[in-house]
C-alpha cells in the first residue's frame, strides 16, 4: 500500500488551523495534543497523568494466537446517552462482558469471545474518565448524529521483554465500529510503535508516532484503516513498553456473535 504523505489530498495528522471536527469531517482522522484533548473534553491534564500508574496493573492477554506474551489489557463497556432523560446518567457502565469481533474485521483474533479482566474501579472513578468518554462522544455525534453510543474501553500495555511487541498483530484493520480513539499514555524504553492511517477507499496513507502522553488519534472507522508497527527495545534494555487507552464508539449496539438460527 502506498505510504505517501500527500497532505493536500489526505491531510496532515495534526490539525493546523482547523478543529478536530473539521478534520474528522474532511479526512476521517486527526491527532490532538494533550492540551487540546483536555480542553475539548473539559478535564484537567494533571488528572489524566495521575492515572498513568494504573497501567502497571494489567493482566496478560492470554488470547494471542501468535504465541507471544507481550500484551496486557483490561476491558470495559459503557453506554453514553446523548440526550439523557431527567435523572438518567449520561454515561452508564454495563455488566462485564466479553469482547468479540467478526473475522471480517480481525482475521487473527476474530470470531471468539475474549474475556479480559475488567477495568478497575479506580480508573472509572478518576477525574478525567467520564469527561473524556463523554467529550469524545459528543464530538463524534457532531459528525454522525445518533441518540447513544455503545463504548468499549481497552487498557493496553505492549512490552518488549521478549524482544518485540506488536500493538496490532492483526495488521492494518478496521474495528467494525463508528469511531476509534487511541490515547497514548506512555512510551518507555522503546523504539518503533509508528502509527499508520490509510484511506479505506483509496491508496494514500500517513505515518507518524504518538509520543506525547495524553495525546490522541481520532478516527472515523468507516473511512480509514489503521495499524501500529512493532515496538522494539531501545538500546540493550528489554524492559520497555507502550501504554494506550483505546476507546471505540458504535451506534448500533455492541458487537456480539449472531445467535445461531
Amino acid at each position: 500500500m502506498d505510504m505517501s504523505t500527500d497532505t493536500l489530498s489526505f491531510g496532515a495528522p495534526l490539525p493546523a488551523g482547523s478543529s478536530a471536527l473539521e478534520r474528522l469531517q474532511q479526512q476521517g482522522f486527526c491527532v490532538l495534543g494533550a492540551p487540546e484533548l483536555a480542553a475539548l473534553c473539559g478535564f484537567a491534564l494533571a488528572d489524566c497523568s495521575a492515572a498513568f500508574a494504573l497501567w502497571d496493573d494489567l493482566p496478560p492477554d492470554d488470547y494471542l494466537k501468535d504465541g507471544g506474551h507481550y500484551r496486557f489489557r483490561r476491558h470495559g463497556s459503557f453506554i453514553q446517552s446523548l440526550q439523557p432523560a431527567a435523572g438518567q446518567a449520561a454515561l452508564q457502565a454495563v455488566p462485564h462482558r466479553a469482547h468479540w469481533q467478526p473475522t471480517a474485521y480481525n482475521a487473527l483474533h476474530g470470531g471468539m469471545l475474549r474475556w479480559f479482566a475488567p477495568l478497575s474501579g479506580e480508573l472509572q472513578q478518576a477525574a478525567f474518565w467520564q469527561p473524556l468518554l463523554l467529550g469524545l462522544g459528543r464530538l463524534f455525534a457532531q459528525v454522525r448524529s445518533v441518540p447513544q453510543w455503545f463504548i468499549e474501553a481497552h487498557q493496553f500495555r505492549i512490552d518488549t521483554r521478549e524482544g518485540v511487541g506488536r500493538p496490532t498483530p492483526e495488521g492494518a484493520h478496521r474495528d467494525g465500529v463508528d469511531f476509534v480513539a487511541v490515547v497514548l499514555i506512555a512510551r518507555h524504553g522503546i523504539r518503533g510503535g509508528e502509527t499508520r492511517v490509510f484511506e479505506l477507499a483509496g491508496q494514500r496513507g500517513v505515518r507518524f508516532t504518538l509520543s506525547e502522553p495524553c495525546s490522541v488519534l481520532l478516527m472515523d472507522d468507516t473511512r480509514v484503516i489503521h495499524e501500529s508497527t512493532p515496538v522494539l527495545p531501545e538500546g540493550e534494555a528489554s524492559g520497555g513498553w507502550r501504554d494506550t487507552l483505546v476507546l471505540t464508539y458504535r451506534a448500533g449496539g455492541f458487537l456480539d456473535p449472531k445467535p445461531a438460527v
